[in-house]
């Protein structure tokens, strides 16, 4: 019998079970379906993660924002790249990307960080989950391998993104199983496929352009890349995070300055566009497989201040399994860090 188990070995669930280890001397169960922790951390930020950002605030988050408020409130970027100091990690800015991101050195040094501090845990890895069941005041969790009990139960499994990293829907399954709202996932953070009329994206397959959009009431600007499907890079990877269906509009020269790439200028030469002002609706985008995160998820107003759902006892869930999502640029490692301390201090 563990007194908690942690379904996930993720950003959330190690930031988590690292607070619970240190603090409360508890025995302490993670469950992976992977053969190692932080499989997406390992990938995350070109091998280097990409660990939080400079300017944090709600209005980079999809979400309930006095929600994703009030936890930051309790664990922020400073509050992290404390931890990180203390744990000798000292990640710097790099604002190659996107302004104010934070890097680690390698993911790897991330990884080993949190090995040592879930060091007295007890690690069930390779373990997919099958179910999850509440009888007599006890969790009877049921994986491919085994089934053990747990007095508490924290579900930390991430969203539907990155499908090679062992993504699964199970933490929705859960969550519903328990009386909650799944707010509908869709891939995010992921490029666009484009409409026949926007064709012309294709001839200009790997070129690159700093641009500014508009996507319902949101201005983003950063680099936009032409691909072979359509389009993505920095800027429309964070407005995949908004656009729902319609147009967005893309000023391909913001600065009105800067010189307009020969390519880009002759595949407009016979188009009627107007370069400050480019209206186009998306066909969609490239699905899961290519999305960084997964918006949508369970629906925060049925979870407390300590993410302790409203419904069932002792049950919480962490991270991108639940419906708040970030902005490119460490906006969602921090969430993921920052909802699994405030879920683990609140035991």
């Amino acid at each position: 019998m563990y007194d908690i188990t942690i379904i996930g070995a993720g950003a959330s669930g190690l930031m988590a079970a690292s607070i619970l280890q240190k603090e409360k001397n508890l025995k302490i169960c993670i469950i992976d379906k992977n053969s190692k922790i932080g499989a997406k951390i390992k990938v995350s930020g070109g091998g280097k993660c990409n660990i939080t950002n400079k300017y944090l605030n709600t209005s980079f988050y999809l979400g309930d924002k006095q929600f994703i408020e009030n936890i930051f409130k309790q664990f922020d970027n400073n509050s992290l790249l404390k931890f990180l100091k203390l744990n000798n990690l000292d990640p710097i800015v790099n604002e190659k990307i996107v302004k104010g991101t934070y890097f680690c050195n390698s993911s790897d040094e991330v990884i080993t960080l949190f090995s040592k501090l879930t060091k007295g845990c007890d690690f069930l890895l390779e373990n997919e989950v099958l179910a999850v069941d509440y009888i007599n005041e006890e969790y009877f969790i049921t994986t491919n391998k085994k089934k053990i009990k747990s007095k508490k139960l924290i579900i930390g499994t991430g969203g539907l993104s990155y499908t090679t990293l062992g993504a699964t829907d199970i933490g929705y399954k859960i969550a519903q199983k328990f009386g909650h709202t799944i707010i509908s996932p869709n891939p995010a953070l992921v490029g666009f496929t484009v409409q026949k009329e926007q064709f012309w994206f294709k001839e200009l397959s790997g070129l690159s352009m700093d641009v500014r959009i508009k996507v319902d009431d949101k201005i983003l600007e950063g680099s936009f890349l032409f691909t072979h499907k359509g389009c993505s890079g920095p800027v429309i990877l964070s407005t995949s995070l908004y656009w729902k269906k319609g147009q967005i509009e893309v000023d391909f020269n913001p600065s009105k300055e800067r010189y307009l790439p020969k390519r880009f200028k002759q595949a407009i030469k016979d188009l009627d566009i107007d370069i400050h002002s480019f209206k186009f609706s998306p066909a969609g985008n490239f699905g899961y497989t290519k999305a960084e995160v997964t918006k949508g998820g369970i629906d925060v107003g049925e979870l407390d201040e300590n993410l302790q759902s409203k419904f069932q006892k002792d049950l919480f869930f962490i991270g991108e399994v639940v419906d708040v999502t970030g902005e490119l640029g460490g906006y969602n490692f921090q969430w993921a860090f920052s909802s699994g301390y405030c879920c683990a201090k609140s035991f």
